[in-house]
């Protein structure tokens, strides 16, 4: 037996071992598992359906009880939301280590629960338990339901060819955040205290629900939004190519026009990390019809949510290429690990 990665399976191993093999079929499944796909979609009526998705519930006490428990909530909410379709409900499997105590199990709770309700979502089923072997921070799983119109549901496998590209926010938001807050004494004497206070703000910026809510209302399909996609594991480079891939399609991206926050660029300096492939929840990747790209934007931007156009979809066959930095056409590439994990693992150590 060969040596086994951590993190999300891909490629070969996931294509033959996990999507070849999906249970019964059913008509009614409108879109099921693929890679670089947030949601699944179920027909439950004529005329309507259910979007489903389903994650772990990643608890950070880094970031206190309260603030862990509201950015699990969104990491759900946020991949439902993508769907364009109204948040609905939630099952939630909590499985705790066995020290956690019964007043922060409440406090903990109370915070989801709170998270849930300010989102419009009802818990609807689950499980909760202390179990020997668990461990901070996947302490379960939870599956988030958004359910609407047939034909108000997107995925990121319906990009189509001269949509324009847009990004939120920018590139490599979750991992400064993240490591901000889990690492805020090594930090501050790197990149200095106002430095610091600026990125642990970036937490509750972990979130695509308020932008992908707005791009929903602004229209989607020939109305709008094509496709879009939280930029998680990969960052925002990955989530591109993501799309790319679940449609079909090619690319053309021009990396100078993907924002990074000074705060960002700071952090993913002092960590040596690439801002562009480092996770980035809360980065939301749209494609859109060019003739609506300008009025997306500026919906947007009445909300005060930072977005960019940064390139084109190109017709299926047509290459998957970038822009660099240095002004150089490079292929678009999917990122091998996301270099997040390891510089975590590397400052836990030392």
């Amino acid at each position: 037996m060969g040596a086994s990665s951590l993190g999300k399976i891909g490629g070969q191993l996931l294509t033959e071992t996990i999507l070849g093999r999906l249970g019964a079929g059913d008509p009614e499944v409108l879109a099921g598992p693929r890679a670089g796909v947030d949601v699944g979609v179920l027909r439950v009526a004529p005329g309507v359906v259910m979007a489903v998705t389903t994650d772990p519930v990643f608890v950070l006490p880094s970031l206190g009880w309260e603030q862990a428990a509201w950015f699990a909530v969104h990491i759900l909410a946020s991949d439902a939301a993508t769907s364009g379709l109204p948040l609905r409900a939630m099952s939630v499997d909590l499985n705790l280590p066995g020290e956690l105590s019964d007043r922060d199990l409440a406090t903990l709770w109370r915070a989801y629960a709170g998270a849930c309700e300010q989102l419009g979502i009802a818990v609807v089923a689950g499980h909760t338990g202390r179990y020997a072997g668990c461990a901070w921070p996947m302490v379960g799983g939870a599956t988030c339901f958004a359910v609407g119109p047939e034909d108000g549901y997107i995925t990121p496998a319906m990009a189509r060819a001269g949509d324009r590209v847009v990004v939120t926010k920018g590139a490599a938001i979750e991992a400064a955040a993240l490591l901000a807050m889990s690492f805020p004494d090594r930090l501050r004497s790197e990149v200095g205290s106002d430095t610091l206070a600026a990125a642990q703000r970036l937490v509750r910026s972990m979130t695509v629900v308020p932008e992908a809510r707005i791009a929903a209302a602004y229209g989607v399909r020939d109305a709008g939004v094509t496709a879009m996609h939280d930029a998680t594991e990969g960052g925002v480079l990955g989530g591109l190519y993501e799309v790319a891939e679940a449609s079909g399609v090619g690319l053309r991206i021009d990396q100078s026009a993907i924002p990074i926050r000074p705060e960002v660029a700071a952090v993913c300096a002092a960590a040596g990390i690439d801002p562009y492939y480092s996770i980035s929840e809360g980065t939301l990747v749209a494609t859109v019809r060019p003739q609506h790209a300008e009025g997306l934007l500026a919906a947007l931007a009445k909300a005060n949510i930072p977005a960019a156009d940064v390139g084109e979809v190109l017709p299926a066959g047509a290459a998957r290429t970038m822009l660099d930095t240095d002004g150089r056409e490079v292929p678009l590439t999917p990122p091998r690990l996301d270099p997040y994990w390891d510089a975590s693992a590397r400052w836990t150590v030392h």
